[in-house]
């Protein structure tokens, strides 16, 4: 397989499923230990570090509300600036306190083998969200945004992605299902769940460049830069467009399908992790 086709199915392995809930660490690793025979913990590392090609994406597709934010910052932002700087702030400090700590305990300790099980039971948590959001259709469906959402909503959101820096379990899933959970409309959940993965991604490659130097280091020196960059230019690509696809779709009338249908591949991909023995 030459350069250019590796580098795109690296690409297209962390594009997709960065915004599926089926652990984009989880497929990156199965794929590099078949492609390059990587270690556990060097294709963990490399996974956690093409998370700078999502965060590309999302700073591009969410480029008017960062620019809220940056505004908010220098004290100038209007009152959505305002909601999404504290939502970004909490949900921020609470992933890094647990999802560091995490992280050096998998990078030190887990080898993968029964890590698919943690994505199977989101699996099963979205199809549940999936459930509730049909049966309540025109009686209580979730309709809180932004604005609704307390300290303890976020505080809440923050343990789910923090969570998920552990393999296998996905951060998009993970964050989407809380705020499902907590009542927050769908489009509004996908929205909020993609915007903190910008200071996450930033936090998760500075976070394995600084504790995994040698895996890290390791895994760059297997991958060749041609490799890499047509890697991340492809996860920047593809993540543009599945962001605007499943925006699109969560506004749908139809969404409780959509939940359901990723509440599964979440629980195949979970399968297909255990059977493999990677997480």
């Amino acid at each position: 397989m030459t350069n250019w086709l590796l580098g795109i199915l690296l690409g297209l392995v962390q594009g997709i499923s960065e915004w599926l809930p089926i652990s984009s660490k989880t497929q990156v690793i199965i794929v590099s230990n078949y492609l390059y025979h990587f270690t556990f913990q060097e294709a963990y590392a490399f996974g956690l570090f093409l998370e700078a090609g999502t965060f590309v994406a999302a700073l591009v597709y969410f480029r008017s509300e960062v620019l809220k934010v940056l505004k908010a910052l220098v004290g100038a932002g209007d009152e959505e600036g305002w909601m999404l700087l504290k939502y970004l702030i909490v949900v921020t400090l609470i992933t890094a306190a647990l999802g560091v700590l995490i992280y050096k305990v998998v990078s030190m300790t887990v080898t993968g083998s029964v890590l698919g099980v943690p994505m199977m039971v989101l699996g099963l948590i979205l199809i549940g969200d999936g459930a509730l959001i049909h049966f309540a259709r025109g009686r209580q469906t979730p309709k809180r945004g932004l604005k609704d959402l307390t300290i303890r909503d976020l505080v809440l959101v923050g343990i789910a992605q923090g969570v998920a820096a552990f393999p296998g379990v996905s951060r998009s899933g993970a964050t989407v299902s809380a705020m499902l959970l907590l009542g927050v409309n769908p489009r509004e959940s996908f929205r909020l769940s993609f915007l903190a993965l910008i200071p996450a991604s930033v936090g998760a490659t500075i976070t394995t460049i600084l504790i995994s130097k040698v895996q890290i280091t390791l895994a760059i020196s297997v991958i060749t830069p041609p490799v890499l960059a047509v890697a991340l230019v492809v996860t920047v690509l593809v993540g543009l467009v599945l962001i605007r696809v499943l925006l699109r779709v969560a506004s749908n009338p139809r969404i409780a399908l959509l939940v359901i249908a990723l509440g599964i591949l979440a629980i195949l991909s979970g399968v297909l992790s255990f059977v493999t023995g990677f997480g």
